[in-house]
């Protein structure tokens, strides 16, 4: 688990783009270019990170970050969850270290709450960031249209301690 950097940006983006093409898991439609992935990067190198799952080989298997909620000023102590993880490793537990590990950081950034948005089909995303201590908070009834089909989209919140209060593992600068 290291801090995402930008020769991750192709594994990243193959790992992405993968679901907005085949999946209702993101609300994307049009596949990330190398130069937005690069960029994306960029804006999650400072108080809103990102980080990367990397396998004994070396290869991204996953990557997490954390995104403002909302522009206005009083959302800034809130923050957003986002976890993809490669299809070959799913179900190993990378989800899980991803997840923790930028909650983590969400405390130690001294933010307050995360938020996670999470289509209402994606039962296995829902059960991960329950197990995580996120909290069911509202249901947002067909918000979205992918693949023919209307979505909802179930949020659910996680209240920080403060920095510490949140174990994890360990991120490699």
């Amino acid at each position: 688990m290291r801090l995402v950097r930008r020769e991750d940006a192709e594994a990243v983006r193959a790992i992405y783009n993968r679901e907005v093409t085949g999946s209702t898991v993101t609300f994307d439609l049009v596949p990330r270019s190398l130069e937005e992935q690069l960029q994306w990067i960029d804006e999650h190198s400072g108080a809103h990170p990102a980080v990367v799952a990397i396998d004994d080989a070396g290869t991204v298997c996953g990557f997490a970050s954390l995104s403002p909620y909302r522009p206005r000023p009083a959302y800034r102590t809130t923050v957003e969850d986002s976890v993809y993880v490669a299809r070959d490793a799913r179900g190993s537990g990378v989800g899980r270290l991803l997840l923790e590990a930028t909650v983590g950081l969400a405390a130690d950034h001294g933010f307050h709450a995360v938020m996670a948005r999470i289509v209402d089909s994606h039962e296995a995303s829902i059960r991960l960031h329950r197990s995580c201590g996120f909290e069911l908070v509202g249901v947002e009834r067909e918000v979205g249209r992918k693949l023919g089909r209307w979505l909802d989209v179930v949020s659910m919140q996680c209240l920080l301690g403060g920095p510490g209060a949140n174990p994890r593992p360990p991120i490699i600068p």
